[in-house]
């Protein structure tokens, strides 16, 4: 892996893993261009930018990072049990699954819901959720269940989870604050089950690419965080039902 390569991978891992585009879907495609294959390197590369988005989140929120929000960190975990469970139990199954079919066309599948939540659902709700922390343990639970459609490539966890805080009546806001929160415990188990699993591969590593998508993951998730939810301040998901769509059957095309 270049340095060239690791700037790339970085910035496609922060910019997108918070948007509701998958970011598995978008470091296929980036690393089928870039000519890389699955080595010990980018094994160890992909840890450690999800470890840097990690730390994105915890230094947007770190007022949420404190024993006074336990209440709140009870929902998160409650909501990250359907998927660390069902993860866990169905870890062989779920790896099967993997594709660029079934990654282009649940991001097409995803892309049409979205659409049709604007279309359909949002415009009749009414006295919504806008604080993350008036967030119900009901809701969190139902949350956590959307999420676990995420554990099919190319679904965006945090696709799946946006759209399940916006059917149980959270702000498109609120919506994409939870799914930040919950990336927490979601991505750090991830993270640690994969740290545990290629430990012994970062020997091999080239420390400056590691050091360099590290780096540029964390600022690019930090910018991106704040600049998402600005974006929702003034705009709706049509853009992204759109996007994934589009990025789906250009996957496709591509691919075959």
């Amino acid at each position: 892996m270049t340095l060239f390569d690791s700037v790339i991978l970085g910035i496609i891992e922060g910019f997108t893993e918070f948007l509701p585009i998958s970011s598995t879907g978008h470091l296929i495609v980036a690393s089928e261009f870039l000519g890389l294959d699955q080595t010990n390197v980018t094994k160890a590369y992909e840890v450690i930018i999800q470890f840097a988005a990690i730390l994105a989140v915890i230094f947007n929120y770190k007022e949420k990072f404190t024993f006074k929000k336990i209440d709140l960190w009870q929902k998160v975990f409650l909501a990250f049990l359907p998927i660390g469970a069902v993860g866990f139990i169905f870890s062989h199954q779920i790896k099967e699954l993997f594709s660029i079919n079934v990654v282009a066309t649940m991001f097409i599948i995803g892309g049409i819901v979205f659409l049709i939540m604007e279309k359909f659902v949002i415009p009749k709700q009414t006295q919504l959720i806008d604080d993350v922390e008036q967030v119900s343990l009901k809701q969190a639970m139902l949350i956590g269940f959307s999420q676990v459609f995420a554990l099919i490539p190319g679904t965006s966890r945090a696709g799946s989870t946006i759209i399940g805080a916006l059917l149980v009546g959270l702000s498109r806001k609120a919506s994409a604050e939870f799914s930040f929160l919950l990336a927490f415990p979601v991505m750090s188990a991830v993270t640690a089950y994969d740290l545990l699993k290629h430990y012994h591969e970062f020997s091999g590593a080239n420390l400056t690419s590691l050091a360099i998508g590290f780096v540029i993951s964390f600022i690019v998730a930090t910018i991106t965080i704040k600049l998402f939810l600005k974006f929702l301040d003034k705009f709706t998901f049509v853009f992204f039902g759109f996007y994934r769509i589009a990025f789906g059957i250009i996957l496709l095309l591509i691919f075959h």
